[in-house]
C-alpha cells in the first residue's frame, strides 16, 4: 500500500486546523512523515538501510503532545497506536509485555485494510445483498429436502455442518413471485422501502477470548482456531430495510476478500508507516521512582523496549512483523527527571527532541475559537439541538481563557484540558435547564462568566476541587 505524497507544509497546514501553537513539534513530525514517503522512492538495498528519525516529546500535559500525534496519523492515514509506557512490565512480571504494542499496531492496521478493502468490492456486494433482501421481502416457496432419521449424534453434526456448506433449497418461482420481486427491486434502488421492518438471519460473530502472552508471542490466533472447530450460528434480527441492507453488505463483503492477502497487507502497511506513540516515557526512569524495587523494573522496561525500537521482529497472528521502520514518537513531561536520565541505548535511538511550550492564555483565547470544530462549537451545536442559539462575546472568551490560565499556574497545569472543565462548569445550568426552556437566544457575557465562574477561581482551595 502507498504512502500518502504529502509535503510536510501540507502535512503542518492540516494540523493548524486542529492544534493551536507547538510548531516545532508539528515540523518535526511532517518532515518524519515525509521522510518515509521519500524511503519508498529509493533503490530496495538503500531502503532497508534508511531507518525512522524517532521523536521524542517534551512539555507538560494537555499541550497537545498526543494530539499532533493522532491527528498526524488520521490526516495520513497511517495505522497508529497509543500506549502508555508504566503499563508494561519487565520480562519476568506479572503484566503485558512490549511485544505487545506491535499487536495492536497491526490490529490497527488490518481494520484500515480490511476497510478499503470492503470499500473495493462493495458495489458487488450491494447487488448481492440487495438479491438477499429482495427475496426477504417477496419469500417463495421452497422444495423441501430429503431427511434420513439418524439416532447417532455425531453423524447428526457432521450432516448440520456439511448442510451448512451446501447451498440453500431450490425455489419455486412463479411468474406472480418473479413480477413482486421485480417491483420490490425497483422500490429498493429508490430507497422508498429503507423505513420498512425485516426479520434478517445473520452469521453470528464468534466470541472473542483474551488468551495469554505465550499465545501471542508464538502469533497463535485462539479465537480463529476454536471459530473453525465450532459449527457457525445463526441470529436474527429484526431491523429497518435501510439497516439490513448495510449488515448484509458487510457479510457479504467479508465473503468477498481473501483474509490470508488482508493480513499481509497489514503486516506490510504496519512496518512501513505505522506510528506508534508512547506517552509516559519519563516514568519509566530511573530517578522517576526512589525505590530501588521499582528501579530495577524500570530499567528493565526500558531493556525491553530498546530491542523494538531498534528493530526486531514480533510474532503477531497475522504473521511476523519487523519493526525496523516503524515510527515511534515518545513523550514524558519530564518533571521529576530528563532524558538523560533514560539508558543511553534508548536515548540514541530517540535522535529528534521536541519541547513543546506551556499554554498562554492567548493560546486559550485561539484554541477556544479557531480549531475546526473548537470547544465553544462543540457546545454551541448541542446546545442548538434544544432549539437555542447560543453566543459567546469575545471578552466573555477572553475571560474563560484568562481563569484557565490562572487557575492552572496557581494550582496543577493540565493545559488545554482545563477548559473542558471550566466550560462544563460555566453552561452546566444552560445545558441542565435548556430541555425545558423553549426556543430562545442566550448570549454568554463577560458578566456572566464571572457570576458563575468568578468566586471560584477566586478561592484557590475550591478550584482545585471545581476547576
Amino acid at each position: 500500500m502507498d504512502i500518502e505524497n504529502k509535503t510536510p507544509r501540507q502535512v503542518v497546514e492540516e494540523l493548524n486546523k486542529y492544534i493551536i501553537g507547538q510548531d516545532q513539534a508539528k515540523k518535526s513530525v511532517a518532515i518524519a512523515f515525509r521522510n518515509r514517503y521519500r524511503r519508498q522512492q529509493l533503490s530496495e538495498e538503500l531502503k532497508e538501510e534508511v531507518t525512522p528519525k524517532n521523536i521524542l516529546m517534551i512539555g507538560p500535559t494537555g499541550v497537545g503532545k498526543t494530539e499532533i500525534a493522532r491527528r498526524l496519523a488520521k490526516i495520513t492515514h497511517a495505522p497508529f497506536v497509543k500506549v502508555e509506557a508504566t503499563k508494561f512490565t519487565e520480562v519476568g512480571y506479572v503484566g503485558r509485555d512490549v511485544e505487545s504494542m506491535v499487536r495492536d499496531l497491526v490490529e490497527n492496521s488490518m481494520t484500515i485494510v480490511r476497510q478499503l478493502a470492503y470499500k473495493k468490492v462493495k458495489q458487488q456486494a450491494t447487488r448481492q445483498a440487495n438479491r438477499r433482501l429482495v427475496k426477504l421481502l417477496v419469500p417463495s416457496g421452497k422444495k423441501e429436502k430429503e431427511t434420513t432419521n439418524h439416532s447417532n449424534p455425531l453423524f447428526d453434526m457432521m450432516n448440520m455442518l456439511q448442510n451448512q456448506q451446501t447451498s440453500s433449497p431450490k425455489e419455486e418461482l412463479t411468474s406472480e413471485i418473479r413480477d413482486k420481486r421485480a417491483l420490490v427491486k425497483e422500490q429498493l434502488e429508490k430507497g422508498l422501502l429503507d423505513n420498512k421492518m425485516i426479520e434478517i438471519e445473520l452469521d453470528e460473530k464468534p466470541m472473542t477470548m483474551n488468551y495469554n502472552n505465550q499465545l501471542e508471542q508464538m502469533g497463535i490466533d485462539l479465537n480463529n482456531l476454536m471459530s473453525q472447530f465450532q459449527p457457525k450460528k445463526k441470529v436474527t434480527r429484526t431491523v429497518t430495510v435501510a439497516q439490513a441492507r448495510e449488515l448484509l453488505i458487510e457479510e457479504e463483503s467479508s465473503q468477498l476478500v481473501n483474509e490470508a492477502d488482508l493480513a499481509s497487507q497489514a503486516c506490510q502497511l504496519a512496518e512501513n508507516i505505522g506510528i506508534i506513540f508512547i506517552d509516559e516515557f519519563d516514568k519509566i526512569t530511573s530517578k522517576s521512582n526512589n525505590g530501588s524495587n521499582g528501579q530495577v523494573s524500570r530499567e528493565g522496561v526500558q531493556r525491553d523496549i530498546l530491542p523494538i525500537v531498534e528493530g526486531s521482529q514480533v510474532n503477531t497472528k497475522y504473521g511476523p512483523v519487523k519493526t525496523d521502520h516503524i515510527l515511534f514518537i515518545a513523550s514524558g513531561a519530564f518533571h521529576f527527571s530528563k532524558p538523560s536520565d533514560l539508558i543511553p541505548e534508548l536515548q540514541g535511538r530517540f535522535p529528534i527532541r521536541v519541547e513543546l511550550n506551556s499554554l498562554t492564555k492567548e493560546d486559550f483565547v485561539r484554541i477556544l475559537m479557531e480549531p475546526h470544530n473548537s470547544l465553544i462549537q462543540q457546545y454551541i451545536a448541542l446546545i442548538g439541538t434544544e432549539n437555542i442559539q447560543v453566543t459567546f462575546t469575545k471578552e466573555a472568551i477572553e475571560r474563560i481563557a484568562q481563569i484557565a490560565f490562572e487557575v492552572n499556574a496557581e494550582t496543577d497545569n493540565i493545559g488545554a484540558r482545563r477548559l473542558h472543565t471550566i466550560l462544563e462548569k460555566l453552561l452546566e445550568d444552560l445545558l441542565y435547564e435548556s430541555s425545558d426552556m423553549g426556543a430562545a437566544e442566550i448570549t454568554i457575557t463577560k458578566n456572566y462568566v464571572d457570576e458563575k465562574l468568578g468566586h471560584i477561581a477566586r478561592d484557590r482551595d475550591l478550584s482545585q476541587y471545581i476547576l
